[in-house]
């Protein structure tokens, strides 16, 4: 016993002395070397006690005083956050190329199928494959053009369901709506049909499910102290593990029906058939099970919450300032007139339109923080040294906020990209003063399709209704933090035909 004793006394203090050691050697290196500015935070936590709920505003606050490049601990991470057009630029475009990898999180890991997606797959080979198939069949340019009577099909299901509810007087929640409309079209898309009706238990629960996964997508402990991790403190793993259970079922369901279907398909294939048939070329990459599962997983959670997220933040602003309704409504009552709806073809003469949009991906990004990158090797940006594997973090709200960018950056005034050097800026990653969808090679996938969608079913929705707030009921404004923004109230309107009763049916 004794020795037992003083064979894990010795231990103990060879392990401590390890510690201490390997934390002196390492504050050293770090001391001979220029990090951005940041705050110190606590031992072993870092910053992550200072966080609180809005992390994107607190970092916006801490950004305000240690500057736009921002070096600090989360937990034992090293993390640097970027919150100006020019640091964004630095990393995003000049640097690119070392921060094309994610790090390794809970959500990746119990909710991605362990990073075999899209989002949070490592650029590769297997990524690029899914990347190159995304967009040749379903989320690039001709691929859009392609599917746009799916998506003139759906907003049409949408407005007669919307007339009904408008005869009856019943009050619309504008997520509600919104996902089960875009969930359809991308449903017809990939598996060449709908999937949800627009009145269904099944359309509300699925939306439930998607706002509980971008919700708990959010800050974990775990993953910034790997150490403590498996004690998940915050009950946020098993909540991802119970979510992941739940969309397994729904997928698994949703593919093995397709399967069964497959010869009524024939010439004629769908996104879903494509992918699975990936396999048979031996000269390519072959896709698993789970990365399929896995991009399916993407396209109907973050393929519709970024876009349901950005109509509705729209809309409350329009509520809130009820004269850039107006104004929008004009501009199309000239340009369409309300003898029929509108259609796509009409978008590019909708210029107020899109600046209520571009005005939107300002304020209100869906992904307040950008999802994370690691730097594959230590680098230096702007005069700033960037140890190897510290993870990245745009603040693109706090862009959208900048009063050094922005004039009156607080006010929702769409005019600001109708004149001046605003009117030119491009929301697809070109300039950094406004980037929604974030830049790089890692851009968001869908951002073609969340643009044309986004104007798209807004410019339909205030063309074809009024909309006013149900008596007595206050607008709120607050967000819910995740890994996209949401409104912590959702929006509830009341609406009424403003067009000949003939185009709602």
């Amino acid at each position: 016993m004794a020795f037992y004793a003083f064979f894990l006394r010795e231990l103990g203090v060879g392990v401590l002395i390890f510690f201490i050691s390997h934390l002196f050697i390492r504050s050293i290196l770090r001391n001979s070397v220029r990090l951005p500015p940041g705050p110190r935070g606590w031992p072993v936590l870092g910053v992550l006690p200072l966080l609180g709920t809005m992390p994107h505003v607190t970092l916006t606050n801490m950004g305000k005083k240690y500057g736009p490049i921002m070096f600090l601990k989360m937990g034992t991470c090293d993390t640097v956050v970027a919150s100006s057009p020019d640091a964004a630029q630095a990393f995003l475009k000049a640097l690119d190329h070392n921060f094309l990898n994610r790090p390794t999180i809970a959500g990746a890991t119990h909710l991605g199928y362990n990073a075999q997606d899209l989002v949070f797959a490592n650029y590769g080979s297997k990524w690029k494959l899914l990347r190159k198939l995304a967009n040749q069949h379903m989320l690039g340019g001709r691929a859009l053009n392609d599917w746009a009577h799916v998506r003139a099909s759906e907003v049409k299901h949408m407005l007669k369901a919307m007339h009904e509810c408008a005869k009856e007087g019943e009050l619309i929640v504008v997520s509600d709506l919104l996902s089960c409309a875009i969930t359809n079209m991308v449903s017809q898309v990939v598996l060449s049909q709908r999937i949800f009706s627009n009145k269904g238990l099944e359309s509300k629960e699925f939306k439930e499910m998607v706002v509980e996964f971008m919700t708990i997508s959010g800050v974990n402990i775990g993953d910034f102290v790997p150490c403590i991790g498996w004690m998940d403190l915050q009950g946020v793993v098993g909540k991802m593990k119970r979510l992941h259970k739940r969309f397994d079922v729904f997928l698994s369901k949703i593919i093995e029906e397709h399967v069964k279907s497959s010869h009524e398909r024939i010439g004629k294939p769908d996104f879903l058939d494509i992918v699975m048939n990936t396999g048979e070329d031996p000269s390519q990459e072959r896709l698993s099970f789970s990365n399929i599962k896995a991009l399916l997983l993407n396209l109907f959670t973050a393929g519709t919450d970024t876009s349901t997220s950005i109509i509705e933040w729209a809309l409350a602003e329009m509520l809130k300032n009820p004269n850039i309704l107006i104004r929008a409504q004009r501009e199309m009552d000239e340009v369409i007139g309300r003898e029929r709806v509108v259609v796509e073809s009409d978008l590019p003469k909708l210029p107020y339109l899109e600046a209520i949009c571009k005005e939107t991906y300002r304020m209100h990004p869906s992904t307040p923080l950008s999802v994370p990158r690691v730097a594959t090797e230590a680098c230096n940006v702007n005069g700033y040294y960037i140890p190897k594997n510290t993870r990245l973090n745009v603040n693109i709200w706090a862009i959208g906020r900048d009063p050094n960018v922005w004039s009156n950056p607080l006010e929702f005034n769409p005019e600001r990209f109708l004149r001046g050097k605003s009117a030119k800026l491009d929301p697809t990653g070109v300039h950094f003063e406004l980037i929604p969808f974030g830049a790089g090679r890692r851009i968001c996938a869908g951002y073609r399709m969340a643009i044309v969608v986004i104007q798209y079913i807004l410019g339909t929705l205030l063309h074809s209704f009024d909309w006013k707030l149900p008596n007595g009921q206050e607008l709120n404004m607050d967000e819910a933090f995740g890994l996209t923004l949401q409104k912590e109230v959702p929006l509830s309107a009341i609406i009424s035909p403003r067009l000949i009763s003939d185009v709602y049916v």
